[in-house]
């Protein structure tokens, strides 16, 4: 087929389904794993949707996310990404991925885990006292993250409903508009430049007076604005994603009663139930940050010339048959689960192993202290989000 031949679809493919994922994906793997296709906002795209393929796009040096920063890139929202580690490439990318990466290596992560379950049961402790219903989504997947990563940065989590309402603006597609998502933004990043200040006056033993030293001690290491870009980042990024998987993951199990049983009779599956779940549950509402061929690349028998947008659809890869034998099961026993949930190559989420331990503890609290959790309203009642970049629930009622 020639690329006159070939026919562009529209993309997404369809609204979001709950955390059904578009059976359209599946034929593409077995007929045209790479295939054209146009966004809302950008120029037209290749699309990979062959586990292989994706890893390829997000893993090889031939494929470039910096390139692009002067195109018009293809997305789902109205604004483009001005600047930050999601648009950057070796080397400068790994200059700055370098000085975070210590704080969220599994090591450390282990030793942040106590104080997660802490947290969690106290949360839980709050939610039983006051007793049912409650919306899981406010009462625990919410503070749970939120306080972790304010703990691991020195942010003041009485701050909380402040800058979560801003972070909003990091997935929000058309939930707010292009002046309040720059609005809040701007909010985030004057927001840190205060905590960076007084951190620089007193500073504590948390990340962002680390920052701060490394700043203020070797200004070729890191300028002020990528600092504040950095942290902010962190901020935003280091609890949205988690907050919505936490409920996420709550919805498969409550509608997936058999395998809550499974893991109430053995617990010591929670782990292996996470990576299942971080596979299964397709969190985003369609596939973004294109990478640019900077050179003709073969890929899913298709010639990609230079200069091309790809996208990498970690959805579709994660239930690639060839790769996960019944993809569409949730299979907590899979004896090996290399599902890329957390991206993959340079951009491979630096917070992967603290989403991973707090999701872990989330799961673990819920399935022992609520042995009888359910929903509060019928399903059908139950809110999700609209016009973001991720699969959610607004709230979730739950009863016990």
């Amino acid at each position: 087929m020639t690329d006159t031949q070939r026919v562009v679809h529209a993309y997404p493919f369809s609204p979001p389904d709950r955390f059904n994922l578009d059976p359209f994906y599946a034929e593409l793997r077995r007929r045209e794993p790479l295939t054209r296709v146009r966004m809302p906002y950008g120029e037209e795209a290749w699309l990979a949707t062959r586990y292989a393929d994706v890893r390829t796009v997000l893993g090889d040096a031939r494929f470039s996310r910096a390139a692009s920063a002067d195109r018009d890139e293809p997305r789902i929202s109205p604004r483009k990404l001005e600047a930050g580690l999601l648009l950057m490439d070796p080397p400068e990318h790994t200059r700055l991925r370098r000085l975070v990466a210590k704080a969220f290596t599994a090591r450390r992560v282990e030793q942040l885990r106590p104080r997660a379950q802490e947290v969690a049961n106290e949360l839980v402790d709050r939610m039983i006292a006051a007793g049912p219903p409650a919306d899981l989504v406010e009462r625990f997947a919410t503070p749970l993250p939120i306080t972790v990563i304010c703990e691991l940065l020195g942010v003041p989590v009485e701050d909380q409903d402040r800058f979560h309402v801003w972070s909003e603006a990091v997935v929000s597609t058309t939930s707010l508009s292009v002046e309040q998502i720059a609005g809040y933004i701007q909010n985030l990043f004057a927001y840190m430049r205060g905590l960076i200040a007084a951190r620089r006056r007193e500073p504590t033993d948390d990340l962002i007076s680390a920052l701060v030293r490394v700043r203020d001690e070797d200004n070729d290491r890191l300028t002020e604005d990528e600092l504040v870009r950095l942290l902010t980042g962190l901020l935003a990024a280091g609890h949205e994603t988690t907050v919505t998987q936490i409920p996420n993951f709550a919805y498969v199990l409550l509608t997936n009663p058999d395998k809550l049983a499974e893991l109430r009779a053995d617990p010591e599956l929670v782990p292996a139930a996470v990576e299942e779940l971080l596979r299964y549950v397709p969190l985003g509402v369609a596939s973004s940050f294109a990478r640019y061929a900077t050179e003709d690349v073969e890929l899913g028998g298709v010639l990609v010339r230079a200069g091309e947008p790809v996208i990498g659809s970690l959805s579709s890869a994660n239930r690639d048959e060839e790769v996960f034998p019944n993809p569409d099961s949730l299979d907590f026993g899979r004896s090996t689960n290399p599902h890329i949930g957390f991206g993959h190559g340079a951009h491979h989420c630096v917070g992967a192993q603290l989403a991973r331990m707090e999701l872990q503890v989330a799961v673990d609290v819920l399935v022992r202290r609520f042995p009888d959790l359910r929903f509060a309203v019928p399903e059908e009642e139950l809110h999700w989000k609209s016009g973001m970049l991720v699969r959610g629930l607004k709230r979730m009622p739950v009863a016990w």
